[in-house]
Formats: structure tokens, sequence, C-alpha cells
């Protein structure tokens, strides 16, 4: 019982600290003044580069860490510089693990990496290839995995470098940058709640909307298959 206590206490926490992370991060770059660029970059590497990682916060984190650099506590260039770096290096290492662990992951189910988000992750990257590495950028859950499924799949290392490259600059500096630039806004500032709501449901919806269709497809295709001995 008091297991579930603290996991329910954790939770909280963490959905505490995602929804009023600028409040959270004004307090972490008071505490620990310089340091604030490594916990970042921390954060954001993990979140990119660990398969089991993937429920870090990531688009918000960037919001508001752009929100932080807007009201003078940190550097724009250097939160830019940091993310950037932490981003595309949390890809490459995700990459290179896919690349050494191979199609077995695949064939069995882990307690630490949920297959089904393996599988979501490699359908997105069988139907967009290698703009999938760009486009994963902008969805959850999908971010984390795409470069872990583009190495299982032996994509050209220099290709993937590319848009791995490419995916973080529009990644990182459409989001730093938005919160550099409206987060100190009088209504910005009022709803920053919402607006971190919004960035995660904007964020989620193409995955939902990837799901649905999947559904809908795989519904027709049952619906043919029952229809047709009796065609037949």
């Amino acid at each position: 019982m008091e297991m579930f206590d603290t996991l329910w206490n954790f939770i909280l926490y963490a959905g505490d600290f995602v929804l009023h992370i600028d409040v959270h991060l004004f307090e972490l770059v008071e505490k620990y003044g310089l340091w604030i660029y490594a916990i970042l970059f921390v954060i954001i590497f993990c979140e990119t580069g660990l398969v089991i990682t993937p429920f870090l916060p990531g688009d918000s984190l960037l919001f508001a860490a752009g929100v932080t650099a807007g009201a003078g506590l940190m550097g724009y260039f250097e939160v830019m510089g940091i993310m950037l770096a932490a981003g595309i290096a949390g890809d490459a290492v995700n990459y290179c693990i896919g690349r050494h662990v191979g199609p077995p992951i695949f064939a069995r189910e882990n307690r630490f990496i949920k297959k089904e988000h393996l599988l979501k992750a490699h359908h997105f990257y069988e139907v967009h290839g290698g703009k999938a590495i760009i486009l994963a950028r902008f969805i959850p859950i999908v971010r984390t995995f795409a470069p872990f499924v583009a190495g299982i799949a032996l994509m050209c290392p220099t290709t993937f470098f590319v848009f791995n490259v490419a995916g973080c600059i529009l990644w990182v500096g459409s989001l730093v940058s938005a919160g550099y630039f409206l987060g100190n806004l009088p209504w910005v500032r009022e709803n920053f709640s919402i607006i971190v709501y919004a960035i995660i449901i904007i964020s989620v919806l193409p995955v939902a909307i990837e799901f649905i269709r999947a559904r809908m497809d795989h519904k027709k295709k049952a619906a043919k298959s029952a229809e047709g001995p009796e065609n037949e």
C-alpha cells in the first residue's frame, strides 16, 4: 500500500511538473544557476535517446525553456545550443542502440519497452520513410522510438544524420523560439497550463488519427473477410 501511495504521489508530481513546468523551471534556475543547462541537456537527451524514457517532457520543456530565456533567466542561444546538442546526440545514440540490438527485439515482450510502441513507430517509419525522423520529432512516444526503429532497419548512417540534424533544428528552433517570443505575453502567462495542454494534444493528435485510421481499416478488412465466404 505504501508503494502504491508513493507511485501515485510521483505521478501527481510528474503531472504537476509538466502542466506548471514554467514555474518549476524558474525555481530550478534560481536553485541551480548554470547547472540548469546540464539538467535540461540530460532530460532532452534521455527523452530522445533512451527507449525506456518516452514519458519525459519534450515539447513542453522546450517551450518552457524558451519562456525562461525570454524572462532573462537563461540565454536564448545557450538554450538553443544545449537543446540542439541533446536532441541530436539523443537520436544518434538511440539509432546506434537500435542498429546493434537488431530485429530480435520485435520477437519478444520486454518489461521496459512496450512492443506496441515499437510497432507504431515501425509502421510510421514504413509509411513516411526517411522523413519520418523529421516528422517524429513533433510526436511524443514516436519521437523516442523512431530513431531506434531506423537503427533496426539499418537506415544509412549518413542519411539518418542529415534527417536527425534537420528534424532537431526544426523541433528545437520552433518550440524554443515560440516560448522566447510569445511566452512572456500577458495572455500566455495567464493561460500557460492551457497552452501546455494544447501543445500535448496537438503533438499527440497525429498518433490518435493514425490509430483511428488503422482501427477503421482493420474493421473494414475484417468485414470483407466475413462477407467473402457468403458471397462465394
